[in-house]
C-alpha cells in the first residue's frame, strides 16, 4: 500500500469520527494536513511516529498497532504529549477546528493507519519490532 493511501485512510477515520468539527471536512484538505503534521517527503512517517510513541512511554499501546490482533487506543492527551503542542496547534490551524478536536481526531486515526502500513509492510513491522527489542522486548513491556 502506498504511504498516501495510508495517509488517505487517516483522513476517512478522521472524516468519520464522532466530532461534528472533523466529520464535515473534506478528504483532501484532512489528508494535507495529516501528510504536512505527520508526514515526510512521500507520505506518513511510521518509523518516526512508532519510536516517538515508544519512547514516550506508550510501547505498550505502539506495539498492539504493529502485532496483529486488536489495536489499542491512545488518549487525545497522550497523543499531544507525543506529538507536542506545536504539531496538535499546526493541525487544528490547517483544518480551522479546535486543538482539542485536532488531537482527537488524531487518536482515532493513528491506531489505524499504523496498523495498516504495518500490515502491508512486514518487513517495516520487522524493523520497528526490532526497535522495540524484538519480541523479547515487546513482551518485557506488557509485563511477560
Amino acid at each position: 500500500m502506498e504511504m498516501m493511501e495510508i495517509v488517505q485512510l487517516g483522513a476517512k477515520l478522521i472524516q468519520s469520527n464522532s466530532d461534528d468539527a472533523t466529520s464535515g471536512l473534506d478528504l483532501g484538505s484532512i489528508a494535507g494536513a495529516l501528510q504536512k503534521v505527520m508526514g515526510s517527503g512521500d507520505g506518513f512517517d511510521v518509523k518516526s511516529l512508532v519510536s516517538a510513541f515508544s519512547e514516550g512511554g506508550f510501547t505498550e499501546v505502539v506495539s498492539s498497532w504493529i502485532a496483529t490482533g486488536e489495536n489499542a487506543p491512545i488518549s487525545a492527551d497522550a497523543v499531544e504529549k507525543v506529538l507536542g503542542s506545536d504539531k496538535i496547534s499546526a493541525f487544528a490551524s490547517e483544518l480551522g477546528i479546535s486543538p482539542d478536536s485536532a488531537k482527537q481526531a488524531l487518536s482515532d486515526a493513528l491506531p489505524g493507519m499504523v496498523d495498516k502500513v504495518t500490515d502491508q509492510e512486514s518487513s517495516l513491522a520487522e524493523d520497528l519490532l526490532k526497535n522495540m527489542g524484538g519480541i523479547g522486548g515487546m513482551m518485557k513491556n506488557f509485563g511477560f
